[in-house]
């Protein structure tokens, strides 16, 4: 696969949001005293557009199918953006004109400018767009901004007046404030706790003085620098000073393999008052060209993510044996193996499908598939056991 060198925006800070998609409706449920959590799988927007250009139509439609039968709430399913620059979103017309919407599933697309914007008007419905509120947002490396969107980070910051004004003008009633690139940075470095405020803080005076209260944080990390004690002090410190922000936004790559655990202490400060939306990616497939990892880039798998938050106690109401299944097919799609961890062992056995205790050994990811394939998955395995193997814990 190859990208020219034109940057071409691959995060979320040129969406361009219109019409309210409430966040409940795709919300899981957990434990009291959990935070609300929608999971957005982002694999068909930001995983496919780091695969090769050339898969077919076809088998992205399949895919995108397969996902939406597997009860995802909300899927991503790509950007309406210049084949130019992103070969890979060049059929997304063709795209979301031939798959098969499923009931209940919030779709979303990106769009990056007015011409994408009524690209993408005309697939609503089956497309939904994206949250209402207004938003301002800045990236905290100038590198990676200029690099990503061909904008600098002053020319960002000065786009704020322009938005506020027109969030006035159109009667807003909430808005949403934002840092991208929030943690660090491939080019400069560690970015600090008191940047990440100080740029949220300006953002917030300028909507308290246009009188709309923001309700809304955005946090992205498209290079994977965050790590959990630092979104926790961040969370703790956006709770105290501004209560008036109940849902949080966290875009985390799994770059360095922190992205779980950062979204599980998410988890663990807010609390059942606020709603926290967590971006992940089938099979963990995902990737930016402009960050310097490329396919490394990685969000948290889906399936792990969703086995985490049904081990926990919430009800996704998605089918992780569907999933699963949906991550194998994604894998068949792209033609490698994707990054997940649930996809290659399965859930927790329980009840039937506990395994059998005096099963050969089993060595390889292929054989163990056997919590899905069955028993052929280890044909000829190594045996040595001369006995059965049983146990009082399980009187069969």
């Amino acid at each position: 696969m190859t990208h020219t060198a034109q940057p071409q925006a691959t995060e979320t800070e040129a969406r361009t949001p219109q019409v309210a998609v409430p966040t409940m409706q795709s919300a899981a449920i957990g434990p009291a005293g959990y935070p609300a959590v929608v999971v957005v799988d982002e694999g068909m927007r930001e995983g496919l557009q780091i695969e090769d250009a050339g898969i077919p139509v076809q088998d992205k439609v399949r895919l995108l199918n397969a996902m939406s039968r597997s009860g995802l709430k909300r899927i991503v399913v790509g950007s309406f953006v210049s084949p130019k620059w992103t070969p890979q979103m060049a059929h997304i017309d063709e795209i979301v004109d031939k798959f098969e919407p499923a009931e209940g599933v919030i779709y979303t697309a990106l769009a990056l400018n007015a011409k994408g914007v009524e690209r993408r008007a005309e697939h609503v419905p089956p497309l939904s767009l994206d949250d209402a509120r207004p938003a301002t947002l800045v990236h905290l490396c100038d590198v990676f901004v200029q690099r990503n969107t061909n904008r600098s980070q002053e020319q960002e910051m000065d786009a704020w007046p322009d938005i506020i004004q027109k969030a006035v003008d159109s009667g807003a009633t909430e808005a949403q404030i934002g840092v991208n690139a929030a943690w660090g940075s491939n080019w400069i470095g560690d970015i600090s706790h008191e940047e990440r405020m100080e740029k949220l803080q300006q953002q917030m005076d300028l909507w308290l003085d246009a009188r709309i209260p923001v309700t809304k944080v955005f946090m992205g990390d498209p290079m994977g620098w965050h790590i959990p004690t630092q979104v926790e002090e961040d969370l703790q410190e956006i709770l105290r000073r501004w209560p008036s922000i109940r849902t949080f936004h966290l875009h985390l790559h799994n770059t360095r393999g922190t992205a779980p655990i950062s979204a599980y202490s998410a988890l663990r400060i807010l609390d059942d008052r606020h709603t926290v939306q967590l971006d992940s990616s089938l099979g963990g497939m995902a990737g930016c060209p402009y960050c310097g990892n490329g396919r490394a880039a990685q969000l948290t798998p889906t399936e792990d993510l969703i086995y985490l938050l049904e081990e926990l106690g919430f009800n996704t109401g998605v089918d992780l044996e569907e999933l699963i299944e949906t991550v194998v097919l994604a894998e068949q799609v792209v033609g490698h193996q994707l990054y997940g961890h649930v996809s290659k062992a399965g859930g927790r056995p329980r009840g039937t499908d506990l395994y059998p205790m005096d099963m050969p050994f089993v060595e390889t990811l292929e054989e163990a598939q056997h919590f899905r394939l069955g028993p052929s998955a280890y044909t000829g395995a190594l045996s040595p056991w001369k006995e059965p193997i049983t146990s009082p814990a399980r009187p069969e």
